[in-house]
């Protein structure tokens, strides 16, 4: 039985938008829809941990799977040193683990520390966040009968990943890792044989966009307010791009002029606005 997959772009700290798509999808695509998360849920907007928290809860109800975006990757960092420390007690895995708080407080981090009225330290660090951390994968596999695969099937797929496909890069230490972090314009990247096209976020565009075979949805939502879901529903959105659904909750559109052109836009069909806050 196909059940459709929705997947849904970078929400950084917008819960708004994540209960808006949650809604559209269950009236548009049945209480079925399975969510598949591209990462970078956290940071940068108002509430990062009511985003993790909703997802983590889809997640262990069957109803979502979590991909892993740059930003919880930096969220992850000093937690995973400081658990190692807590066993070690080793004053070089204190050092990675604080290195690594600064790290994630420089670039996003220090949105999460204000939601929390500046009490968030590792030693403090929230139980649902670090379990929402936890629940994270990488790069998965969408066959044409709505099943995720953590390997690539036999049959035909669709490659989801955060940022690009993992493909081998001297500035990062696995495919895997430089699946979170690379450009567009760093690509066109490899396809294992039986995938047809990829879909990421993490690159901001004016409208959902693909370059060459890959697919990019990120609207800069926290900002402009604008979310993109592309939802596959069967074999035929497997094989090629469906239009993308794009909902419209409170922001200012007109910051996507700061975001990139390139490629060639998707059909796009717009869905009412909805409400919330930025």
């Amino acid at each position: 039985m196909t059940r459709p997959v929705v997947i849904l772009p970078d929400l950084h700290g917008r819960p708004d938008l994540l209960e808006a798509a949650l809604e559209y999808a269950e009236r548009e695509w049945g209480p079925d829809a399975h969510l598949l998360s591209l990462g970078d849920a956290i940071d940068r907007g108002p509430q990062s941990l009511a985003c993790a928290g909703t997802l983590l809860a889809l997640a262990r109800a069957g109803r979502a799977t979590l991909l892993m975006g740059n930003h919880e990757r930096m969220a992850e960092e000093g937690v995973r040193w400081y658990r190692r420390f807590l066993t070690s007690r080793d004053p070089a895995d204190e050092r990675r683990a604080l290195e690594g708080f600064r790290w994630w407080m420089g670039n996003g981090g220090e949105s999460v520390r204000r939601e929390l009225s500046g009490r968030l330290t590792l030693e403090a660090f929230p139980p649902a966040l670090a379990e929402y951390l936890d629940a994270l994968t990488r790069v998965v596999y969408v066959t044409g009968d709505g099943q995720v695969h953590l390997a690539v099937p036999a049959e035909p797929s669709v490659l989801v990943a955060h940022a690009s496909p993992p493909v081998p890069h001297p500035q990062y230490p696995t495919p895997q890792s430089a699946a979170l972090w690379l450009r567009p314009f760093e690509g066109p990247f490899a396809l294992p044989p039986g995938v047809t096209y990829s879909v990421h976020g993490h690159t901001p565009v004016r409208t959902p966009t693909r370059l060459g075979r890959h697919v990019y949805l990120d609207l800069g939502a926290y900002q402009t307010g604008r979310l993109a879901l592309l939802v596959l529903g069967g074999p035929g959105d497997v094989a090629a791009p469906p239009p993308v659904t794009v909902l419209e909750g409170r922001g200012d559109p007109a910051t996507a002029r700061r975001y990139p052109t390139f490629g060639e836009p998707l059909p796009v069909r717009l869905a009412a606005r909805t409400g919330g806050s930025p």
